[in-house]
């Protein structure tokens, strides 16, 4: 049986998420160069706040690329757009006012790239939609993003074109609105979603509630090639997720977790690889297949519970926030170089 998942409907959100991330780089390095090209202090706070907002949404884009499984490069269109954009930016045929203008089409860009890929999701199954949540943090600050920007352009504008500042009307209601935006929308989803800083906890649960998405699809669906398709896809996360955790997260709590108790975590992954190996072999057509799934669920969902709870607490009671956020960085990064690597080989 075929283990890659060659659905082109999931590869093309790979592709929109790879040029997200693209974007969201070039939107940085844009501010970094709008701030040293101002002198204006309210624009310098508006662009300050918003440059240290896009740094932590790289994050989250990020993290929601690696949640995702599904690697793709940025299609060389984007590349382009994002070279001719930058070489633009760094130029000096474009005022302020305009470069600032061609910006915020940018943020109009990537809001709706971002909803697109929220949309697109719900159509294509619900461990994308798992997989891809953080985004929503993204595309709600990208939105008020825009309506900030259309102050700094009022400002900019009036200044080039009249050598006077605006009246104020404009940005006081681009403020308005950002706040209320931010009081009902806010703690909804930019606080309760993801966070550059997710600590090993976050990142680990994460794993494990798409993979429980993917349990669920397999076991409601009479459908081969769908049910081999999510199998195709249990078995890449679930390998990379298991080969990170032992290369990162289980020496990392030995020490405090216990010997024994690391010990049955490594034994449990032993098991689930070898399960999987057995059912990649299975037709996914047949009774014996979903048998076969439903003991690997079994096996899967035991080891998840007991990392979320002793594991889970003995992290907690024995690493400070930077210790388990520097963790989730290093596990992070771990998945991304075996799913890389892993891509590499199935090509």
């Amino acid at each position: 049986m075929a283990i890659a998942l060659d659905d082109a409907k999931r590869n093309a959100i790979a592709a929109k998420l790879a040029g997200m991330k693209a974007v969201q780089e070039l939107l940085i390095s844009n501010e970094q160069k709008f701030l040293s090209a101002t002198s204006d202090e309210k624009v310098r706070e508006t662009l300050q706040n918003m440059l240290e907002s896009d740094r932590k949404n790289l994050g989250v884009l990020e993290t929601v690329i690696v949640q995702y499984g599904v690697r793709a490069e940025t299609p060389n269109t984007m590349t382009e757009m994002v070279k001719k954009i930058d070489q633009m930016m760094s130029g000096s045929q474009l005022s302020t006012y305009e470069k600032m203008a061609q910006h915020e089409l940018l943020k109009h860009q990537q809001v709706m790239t971002g909803l697109l890929i929220h949309k697109a999701a719900q159509k294509v199954g619900a461990d994308v939609e798992a997989a891809i949540t953080p985004l929503n943090t993204v595309n709600f600050e990208n939105r008020a993003h825009q309506e900030q920007l259309k102050g700094v352009l009022e400002i900019l504008g009036v200044r080039e074109l009249t050598g006077q500042d605006a009246d104020q009307g404009l940005w006081a209601r681009v403020q308005d609105a950002i706040a209320a935006m931010s009081g009902v929308a806010g703690s909804v989803v930019t606080q309760t979603s993801d966070k550059s800083d997710m600590n090993i906890q976050d990142i680990i649960r994460m794993d494990h509630q798409k993979v429980n998405v993917l349990f669920m699809e397999i076991d409601k669906s009479n459908d081969p090639q769908k049910i081999q398709e999510y199998f195709g896809q249990i078995y890449k996360d679930l390998t990379v997720h298991a080969e990170a955790e032992e290369q990162v997260v289980y020496p990392a709590v030995r020490s405090f977790y216990g010997e024994g108790d690391v010990q049955e975590l490594y034994d449990e992954q032993a098991q689930m690889k070898t399960l999987m190996q057995q059912i990649k072999a299975m037709n996914p057509a047949s009774a014996e297949f979903k048998r076969a799934v439903n003991s690997l669920k079994d096996i899967v969902m035991d080891h998840v519970r007991q990392e979320e709870s002793t594991m889970f607490s003995a992290i907690r009671d024995n690493c400070t926030s930077e210790q388990s956020e520097r963790l989730a960085t290093e596990f992070k990064a771990a998945k991304d170089r075996l799913q890389q690597q892993m891509t590499a080989s199935m090509r």
